[in-house]
């Protein structure tokens, strides 16, 4: 198999949550552009459908759907649909995201509530569904969107928003325990960790903290449209086949210094 043939999407069905935009229409884009199916689902639907009409001019097969991934209706409709359309499902991107800024001592509980459930409950159980369908089929990518954040400790200039960061590490702990239990499914398992990346939920946090954060990033800039498409396509094709319970880390080298 040549290298061309490793990183081929051609009849791959992708579910790519948060699709609609930022970081999550980045990949969508790229496992797109790879061949693959793609099916876009969020809260808001607008956004999915602009992106899965923006891929259908480029040739892309795709489907917009809303879906709150905290409720298990909404997440088993996304998983019928997309086999009813698509017949299968080969690559899951759990990438809808929430955040709140808040020092550790003020954080509101139902603000931490939320973050968790989004960020961990909607992640476990859109790998559960998904996972069901890969199971039967003995095959499958599930590519978990954590952040540098759940590596460890964050300067509060950068991100005092301490959910979020518990819940990027407890993505990261998922993953890792996902992949060594599905393994014998043939299922792998995998996360990216992206740095900052200018998106309407990072805009805030860059804006403010501009400065250190550049200051701590070896390539001295941050992330642009087109840096996730790559990590996120090798993870998602069988140039991976080996490779599971990894933590695949895209922030311009902040993590090395």
């Amino acid at each position: 198999m040549n290298v061309k043939e490793l990183f081929d999407l051609k009849g791959k069905t992708a579910i790519v949550t948060g699709g609609g935009r930022g970081l999550g229409a980045q990949i969508a884009e790229g496992l797109s552009e790879a061949g693959a199916n793609v099916v876009l689902c969020s809260r808001k639907i607008e956004a999915c459908e602009e992106t899965a009409k923006r891929l259908e001019e480029n040739g892309a097969k795709t489907l917009a759907l809303q879906c709150d991934i905290t409720n298990p209706e909404d997440v088993q409709k996304v998983i019928e649909e997309t086999t009813s359309t698509f017949g299968r499902i080969d690559i899951l991107v759990n990438n809808s995201g929430a955040t709140w800024g808040a020092p550790a001592a003020e954080m509101p509980l139902e603000a931490w509530k939320k973050v968790i459930d989004v960020n961990v409950t909607g992640t476990f159980l859109m790998s559960q569904a998904a996972g069901n369908v890969m199971i039967k089929q003995q095959s499958g990518k599930i590519i978990n969107i954590a952040s540098v954040a759940g590596l460890g400790g964050v300067d509060p200039r950068v991100m005092d928003t301490i959910g979020y960061n518990t819940s990027k590490g407890a993505v990261i702990t998922f993953t890792k325990d996902l992949a060594v239990k599905w393994g014998k499914h043939n299922i792998h398992v995998n996360a990216i960790a992206p740095g900052f990346f200018p998106t309407k939920m990072s805009r805030a946090i860059i804006e403010q903290g501009k400065n250190p954060i550049l200051e701590t990033t070896p390539l001295g800039r941050f992330g642009s449209e087109d840096d996730l498409k790559g990590a996120a396509l090798f993870l998602a094709s069988k140039a991976s086949d080996f490779v599971t319970g990894n933590v695949l880390v895209v922030d311009g080298g902040t993590h090395a210094m």
